[in-house]
C-alpha cells in the first residue's frame, strides 16, 4: 500500500472514529509514564527533561493530514499564550523523524514532534490503535503537571478547538487552590 493510501486510510479511520476499545489504566493524579523518544531532528527527548513545567503531550495519527495539521498549527499559533503559562508542547506519532522534520518545516512547528516507531510509548498512554496491519496513534492528549502527574486526559479531541480547550482548562487549574 502506498504512503498516500496509508495516510488516507489513517485519516478516514480518524474521521469516522474507528478506534480500539479504550483501556482504563491511566487516570488523573497518576504519575505520567516516563519515556525517551527522538524528535524530528534526531535528538533524544525525555519527559523528565520538562519537570517543573506543564506538558501538553498530544498523540496524533499521521503527519501532514488535515486534522493533524489543524491541531499542530493551532498549538503553534497559541504557543505564545501557552508559554506564558509555562507549557511545553510535545507531539507524538508513529511516523519517523524524516516525516516529522518535513511536517515541522512545512508548517513552521516550533515544538518537538516525537517518533514512537515501535508504538510502545503510545501503547503505554493507551493511545495505540490499529486497523488490520496498520498501527497509528489515536488523537488524544495528556496534560501533565510540573510534578510529572497527569492533570487531565482528553480522549475525545476536536482538532480545531483543542488548543483553546487546553488553555481554558489550564487557566482553571492554575487558579485552583494547591496548584
Amino acid at each position: 500500500m502506498s504512503v498516500v493510501s496509508r495516510r488516507g486510510l489513517a485519516g478516514l479511520l480518524t474521521l469516522f472514529g474507528l478506534h480500539t476499545a479504550q483501556a482504563a489504566g491511566l487516570d488523573v493524579g497518576q504519575p505520567a509514564p516516563g519515556f525517551t523518544l527522538n524528535d524530528q531532528a534526531g535528538n533524544s527527548v525525555r519527559l523528565d527533561d520538562y519537570r517543573g513545567r506543564w506538558v501538553v503531550l498530544y498523540f496524533y495519527p499521521k503527519d501532514d493530514t488535515p486534522g493533524c495539521t489543524t491541531e499542530a498549527c493551532n498549538f503553534r499559533d497559541d504557543l505564545p499564550t501557552l508559554r506564558k503559562m509555562n507549557v511545553q508542547i510535545l507531539g507524538v506519532s508513529l511516523d519517523d523523524s524524516a516525516s516529522h522534520a518535513q511536517f515541522a518545516e512545512k508548517y513552521r512547528l516550533p515544538f518537538p514532534l516525537l517518533t514512537d516507531g515501535t508504538g510502545e510509548v503510545t501503547r503505554r498512554y493507551e493511545s495505540l490503535t490499529s486497523f488490520g496491519p496498520f498501527k497509528f496513534a489515536k488523537r488524544q492528549t495528556f496534560l501533565i503537571d510540573p510534578e510529572g502527574r497527569i492533570a487531565k486526559i482528553y480522549r475525545d479531541v476536536k482538532a480545531s478547538t483543542h488548543s483553546r480547550e487546553i488553555q481554558q482548562d489550564l487557566k482553571a487549574l492554575l487558579q485552583s487552590p494547591g496548584t
